[in-house]
């Protein structure tokens, strides 16, 4: 195509077309191509008849009848083949709305950094979870133990100085000190594990001790949480049973009880009244939530912040080492211990000593804490008190030799396991409680309020990274199939505008980000919500379905509905979960989620059980049985079965080699007429991918000299798809290549950009697409769809190096350049889509090397 040849427009050539509709019945390309005679006609019909061709006017009529027979084959076959390259998930969607493949495989990227993190799941021994044992390290974690167990009375002198030495302030620590001297009564909130009691006792300790008890030694108290606020006030109105002036009061009411009522801004009034006449003081502790959050919403309410996790951990480790090393301001001369009382001197050689070799171990520390092997494995973003104890007393236990480096990773990897078995240990043990008042009769009606933190917990676990809305919609599915199940006698009833976002969060370790969404296709701003800390996911996965296993039917029945649900934010995100979850136990999760599904009508579920055989696939553990079961569905299963192995053969987990993966894919895509070849030829193009890219495209060249129909189809139709599809469609893991970078591209050009040594196989591949009858028309669309992107509708550059790859190689010929005369016109003249004159000459120079175009006008002018 010459320049000026663009702008004057000559008549548009005839299609080309193949001698034959078998590729094989040409030779290859780069193969004696410029010999095919026939081929190279340009009117693309069969080379002239011999000279035994029968005359006469009947002979005529037989040969035009037969000629177009030939033709409608022609274009049967061809119809054919054009449905076989359309989009393959999209049967339940319709013809004229495809599936989302790139937010799919975004959201099972983002599903497996959450679960896959190289991390093992720490499990504990049930008879010892309440005493988390390391080496030589016993530090008491109870979760078990439940408020209600706690006794009233006074708190031990030792526990309260040990507090002074040790409590970090939390942020506003001053604030709330003053709240508390003013009006005598505070009602702190927090989320279990904060600090929040220890801060509750250091206040009243702090407040006390100049106060009118400050002689008492059991100045500072606990109530008993089933007595609740008003029977407090009864207690301090009348000064029984040791409640002196000046004692401060801690209670922790369980407001989580069924047909427990939290008490009103009157009790707390009264309560005030009665500590400000006596000149106490109280602190009551509740947990964010619905039913606390009018009392912290009140005159007496306040938030406690956490304490600062560095500090914490800090003071902790120096604790440790000091009780091993002795405290040189404790023991050494000088200024006087924290308690206030004068020390002895230290000679040189000493405390100098000692203070010296805790210098240097409070150094190794500090690294230690920093090593980043050790904080994959806490893989929590921040500690609460009880953990910082543990951390610390690992991090002192390895630095004195009492726990080796193994120990230590474990008893870190521990942690994350802890805090799950504290968010589900005895849960719904308070539904068999009876209510306040009656000694028989149990309330259950509060079910769904009991169970919907839970329930968040889980949805956190499977759908982290998607947004707020999911997960919270998630989890009130979820709530509802917890409720249903323990207690099936009754309809679980929830509050329509109880939710509090703000507690949830903190009542499950949460934090929310800015972030996008996918919404059809497009990426929108939406509210991200995220575990604080990297292992919490597992963590609660593996806590849930090893010791709890009652839950497991209605997560398996909620598992199921997050599988429809349209989003592949959700779908695919539960699809790793479920991959996960059959791995702690292959059997359940088999025959429960991955093989009902895998035969389900539909496929966004077929999607979903292949995703989580894959995942199944990515523990070395399981590999073998995940390969057995999809070449047992490849050779023997239903269409739905074969369907569902072939989308798990795509991700290059479930065969023993690549060479393996595609002979199965192939079985599949030929078996029953081509039945599901589609979704075979879709998988291959998602191998393309891959490491052994080069083994794919040596397959196809081969299919494409098949002496079998149903092979050569195969191939083509993968030839095609490869053009037509993005990158970001099948972008499945993110390898950390330049493909990642150019998620929108066609992957053909993709791969010709970023793959040099692949060009000539590509092109010798489209080629033989372009010059085969039944596949030439989607050819030509999937090259002009190329040819378009170009550049962007702005005028930037978008595939235009691929373009620059590819073509040359080819446009090698004098035929191929006349098709792409005749394309590049066409595009011209397209009435919705019109190509410019000067975007075609771009392009045909790209195509045709600038020494080639000289030839050809030289040639055309003698």
């Amino acid at each position: 195509m010459a320049d000026e040849a663009v702008a004057d427009g000559p008549a548009e050539p005839a299609r080309p077309q193949p001698k034959d509709d078998r590729s094989p019945d040409a030779p290859p390309r780069g193969g004696g191509r410029k010999d095919d005679k026939a081929k190279d006609a340009p009117d693309g019909k069969d080379a002239p008849g011999s000279s035994d061709a029968p005359d006469g006017p009947d002979a005529a009529d037989a040969a035009d009848d037969e000629a177009a027979e030939r033709e409608k084959e022609r274009e049967r076959a061809a119809d054919r083949f054009k449905d076989l390259t359309r989009d393959p998930l999209a049967e339940e969607e319709g013809e004229k709305e495809p599936t989302d493949l790139a937010a799919a495989a975004r959201a099972r990227r983002a599903g497996q950094k959450l679960l896959t993190s190289g991390r093992d799941f720490t499990s504990f021994d049930r008879s010892r979870i309440e005493h988390a044992h390391v080496g030589d390290i016993n530090v008491t974690l109870d979760a078990r133990r439940s408020g209600l167990t706690m006794r009233d009375g006074p708190v031990p002198e030792e526990e309260l100085r040990r507090l002074r030495r040790a409590h970090i302030e939390p942020a506003g620590y001053v604030r709330l000190r003053r709240a508390l001297e003013s009006r005598r009564l505070l009602v702190l909130g927090g989320a279990p594990g904060t600090g929040r009691t220890s801060t509750a006792l250091a206040l009243l300790e702090e407040v006390t001790r100049n106060g009118e008890g400050a002689e008492n030694s059991e100045r500072v108290r606990r109530a008993a949480p089933a007595e609740g606020v008003r029977t407090l006030v009864g207690e301090v109105s009348a000064g029984e049973g040791g409640h002196l002036p000046g004692t401060g009061y801690l209670l922790e009411p369980a407001l989580d009880r069924p047909g427990t009522l939290p008490p009103d801004e009157t009790d707390l009034d009264q309560l005030a009244s009665a500590l400000a006449a006596r000149g106490s003081y109280a602190v009551v502790v509740v947990s964010v939530g619905s039913a606390a959050n009018p009392l912290l919403a009140g005159r007496y309410g306040a938030i406690c912040p956490p304490a600062p996790t560095r500090e914490l951990v800090a003071v902790r480790l120096r604790e440790r080492l000091e009780e091993e090393h002795g405290d040189p301001e404790r023991d050494g001369g000088g200024s006087g211990g924290r308690d206030g009382g004068g020390g002895r001197g230290t000679s040189e050689g000493g405390g100098g000593g000692r203070d010296g070799a805790l210098s240097r171990l409070l150094e190794r520390a500090a690294e230690l804490r920093e090593d980043p092997e050790v904080t994959e494995a806490v893989g929590l973003d921040d500690l609460r008190p009880a953990e910082a104890e543990l951390f610390a007393s690992l991090l002192a236990g390895h630095l004195l030799g009492t726990v080796d480096r193994e120990e230590l990773l474990s008893g870190c990897r521990g942690l994350a396991a802890v805090q799950a078995y504290e968010w589900f240990a005895g849960v719904d043990r308070a539904l068999a409680a009876p209510p306040p008042g009656d000694g028989r009769t149990p309330v259950r009606s509060g079910t769904a309020a009991l169970f919907h933190p839970v329930a968040f917990r889980i949805a956190l676990a499977v759908l982290g990274g998607a947004s707020h809305s999911a997960v919270s919609a998630a989890a009130h599915l979820l709530t509802w199939e917890l409720s249903v199940q323990s207690d099936p006698d009754s309809t679980p009833a929830r509050a329509l505008f109880c939710d509090d976002p703000e507690s949830d969060l903190a009542l499950s370790r949460a934090r929310q980000v800015d972030g996008t969404v996918d919404v059809a296709g497009t990426e929108v701003k939406g509210r991200l919500v995220y575990y604080r800390g990297a292992a919490l996911p597992a963590a609660v996965l593996a806590e849930l379905w090893d010791r709890h296993f009652p839950v497991r039917l209605p997560v398996v029945r909620w598992l199921r509905l997050l599988a429809d649900d349209p989003r592949p934010d959700v779908s695919m995100r539960a699809a790793v979960a479920a991959g996960e979850l059959s791995v702690r136990d292959f059997e359940h999760g088999y025959t429960e989620v991955v093989r009902p599904l895998a035969e389900a009508p539909t496929p966004r579920r077929r999607v979903f059980a292949a995703a989580a055989l894959d995942q199944a696939a990515g523990h070395a553990s399981h590999r073998k049985a995940v390969r057995k079961v999809v070449d047992d569905w490849s050779r023997y299963g239903s269409a739905s079965l074969r369907w569902t192995a072939a989308m798990a053969l795509g991700y290059g987990r479930s065969a023993d080699s690549m060479d393996d993966t595609l002979d199965t894919l192939a079985r599949i895509g030929i078996r029953d007429d081509g039945e599901l070849l589609a979704v075979a030829s879709l998988n291959v193009v998602r191998l393309l991918l891959l490491p052994e890219c080069s083994v794919v495209l040596k397959r196809l060249a081969d299919w494409t000299g098949h002496r079998g129909e149903e092979y050569q189809d195969l191939a083509l139709v993968t030839i095609v798809r490869l053009a037509l599809i993005d990158v970001d469609d099948v972008l499945d893991e993110d390898p950390g290549t330049p493909l990642a970078d150019r998620g929108d591209w066609p992957l053909l050009l993709a791969l010709a950009a970023t793959r040099p040594e692949l060009i000539g196989r590509l092109a010798d591949l489209f080629w033989t697409a372009l010059n085969t009858a039944r596949s030439q028309g989607v050819a030509l669309d999937a090259l002009e769809h190329m040819l378009r992107s170009a550049t962007r509708g702005n005028g930037r550059a978008w595939t235009r190096p691929g373009l620059a790859a590819l073509l040359p190689a080819l446009i090698a010929e004098e035929r191929d350049q006349r098709r792409l005369d005749w394309l590049l016109r066409r595009m011209m003249r397209d009435q919705d889509r019109p190509l410019t004159a000067e975007a075609a000459r771009a392009l045909w120079r790209l195509a045709v090397p600038a020494r080639q175009r000289r030839s050809d006008e030289e040639e055309s002018h003698g």
